[in-house]
C-alpha cells in the first residue's frame, strides 16, 4: 500500500486542455497524453498524473479533466466531477488492484440521477491504514462507511470512479439474473481471537493443543 501517491495502469487518453490552463481558456480542446498515477489526499477526488506528447508532466486533476482516445470532445457528454467519482479518497494509504475475472468485464454503473451508464473495468482504487503508530482519523477501515472505486472507461468516453454498491458486472457465463440485490450495509468487524473461549498450551511444542477455557 503505497502513501499519497502510487502507480496505475496506464490509460492512453485525451486531457481537457482547460484543465492544464486553470480552467481560463482553451475549452473544447484536447490533446493527448498518457494517465500514469494518481494521488491520495483525505477528503478530496482522487488526482491523476498524466504526461503529454511534448513530454511535461501534470499532477493532480481530477477524472472530469480526460476522455478516453478516439472520442471527439464535442460527442462526450459533459458530466460534473461529482456524477464521475461518488465519494471522496477515504485515506492517504491507496491501494491499487487490478482484479483478473473483472479485466474483460463490461458493467453499469447507477448515477445520481437514476440512470445506467455502461462501460468497462480498468482497475481499482482502495484504502487502508497501514501504520498503528499514526492517528487513524479516516473511515477507510470502518465496515459501514468504507468504498472502495472501480475506475471504469464509460461507453459515452469519459471516465468514473464508482463504488461496489453502484455498480452491476457482466460475466456473460455466470451473471444470468437480472435482479438489483436488497443487500444489507455491511457493519460486523469480524475477529478470530475475541471470543475469549480458547486459549493453546503452555508449551514449546510446534503442534500445540487449543483447549476451551473452563
Amino acid at each position: 500500500m503505497s502513501y499519497l501517491n502510487a502507480n496505475i495502469p496506464v490509460q492512453y487518453s485525451q486531457i481537457k486542455r482547460e484543465y492544464l490552463y486553470d480552467l481560463k481558456k482553451h475549452h473544447g480542446e484536447v490533446e493527448d497524453c498518457i494517465i500514469f498515477g494518481i494521488t491520495s489526499l483525505t477528503g478530496r477526488a482522487i488526482l491523476f498524473h498524466a504526461i503529454m506528447e511534448n513530454g511535461a508532466v501534470f499532477y493532480r486533476l481530477p477524472i472530469s479533466a480526460f476522455i478516453q482516445r478516439g472520442f471527439q470532445p464535442e460527442t462526450v457528454p459533459l458530466q460534473r466531477l461529482d456524477e464521475l467519482q461518488l465519494w471522496n479518497s477515504f485515506s492517504y494509504y491507496p491501494a491499487i488492484t487490478t482484479w483478473d475475472i473483472l479485466t474483460a468485464s463490461s458493467g453499469k454503473y447507477i448515477g445520481k440521477d437514476k440512470k445506467w451508464y455502461h462501460g468497462k473495468y480498468l482497475f481499482t482504487v482502495d484504502w487502508g491504514h497501514p501504520d498503528a503508530n499514526i492517528l487513524n482519523s479516516d473511515h477507510s477501515e470502518i465496515p459501514h462507511e468504507h468504498k472502495c472505486a472501480h475506475i471504469i472507461a464509460l461507453d459515452n468516453g469519459n471516465y468514473a470512479a464508482q463504488p461496489n454498491n453502484r455498480c452491476i458486472w457482466d460475466l456473460p457465463s455466470f451473471t444470468v439474473k437480472d435482479n438489483i440485490p436488497d443487500w444489507k450495509v455491511q457493519t460486523n468487524e469480524w475477529n478470530v481471537e475475541d471470543t475469549g473461549a480458547w486459549k493453546t498450551e503452555d508449551t514449546d511444542n510446534f503442534f500445540y493443543e487449543i483447549e476451551e477455557k473452563k
